[in-house]
This record gives structure tokens, sequence and C-alpha cells, in this order.
């Protein structure tokens, strides 16, 4: 089975910066992308940024175009998230995400880590 494990979420001001880890566990995979998602309280999961796995090529939603940047450790097997210039309206639940074929969704879940950004 497949298990992707976040870290580096915590707490950080205004203006700071964080730099979430998704390690895989247990079995290799074959995967299309990797991204990062977050929710915040009483909002809808909103997708933050993938990235093709081959490639390299990056996407990023327009909130944090500039701020955040993703990247992966294909060695590691693992993802990142670098995140500056962190806002309050970046607190959210991060999680990241296998897409194993593209196109077809997210089928490989993390359990999520907590990022909260004081004023």
């Amino acid at each position: 089975q497949v298990q992707l494990v976040e870290s580096g979420g915590g707490l950080v001001q205004a203006g700071g910066s964080l730099r979430l880890s998704c390690a895989a566990s247990g079995r290799t995979f074959r995967r299309f992308a990797m991204g990062w998602f977050r929710q915040a309280p009483e909002k809808e999961r909103e997708f933050v940024a993938s990235i093709r796995w081959s490639s390299g090529n990056t996407y990023y939603a327009d909130s944090v175009k500039g701020r955040f940047t993703i990247s992966r450790d294909i060695a590691k097997d693992t993802v990142y998230l670098q995140m500056d210039s962190l806002a309050p309206e970046d607190t959210a639940v991060y999680y990241c995400a296998a897409d194993l074929h593209g196109g077809a969704g997210y089928n490989y879940w993390g359990q999520g880590t907590q990022v909260t950004v004081s004023s």
C-alpha cells in the first residue's frame, strides 16, 4: 500500500515562511503528478499547486503565485511546498496528493498538516 506523509506545518507570523514536505512510504508507484491542496475551516478544499512528475512542470493557484514554490526530489520520492510571504488567509490544513494517471483526479491523499499564520 501507499502512504503519503506530510510534515513541516506549524505556526508562523505573517510574512514568514514554511516548507512542507510530502514523502511516500510503502511500495513505490508510478504517478502523473503530485499536488498540494488546502482546506480552511468552513471552506471547500482548494487546489494550491501541482507538479508533473516526469517533466517537473508546475502549476499554481492564482492566490499563491509568486509566493509558493512546488518542487520534487525524485530520488527521495518527495514533493515540497515552499511557502513564502505567508498571510493569515493561508491558514488551513494542507494535504498532498498523488495523481496516478492524469485527468482522473487524485488517487492517494496524505492526512494533512496544519499551517497557521498569525497576523
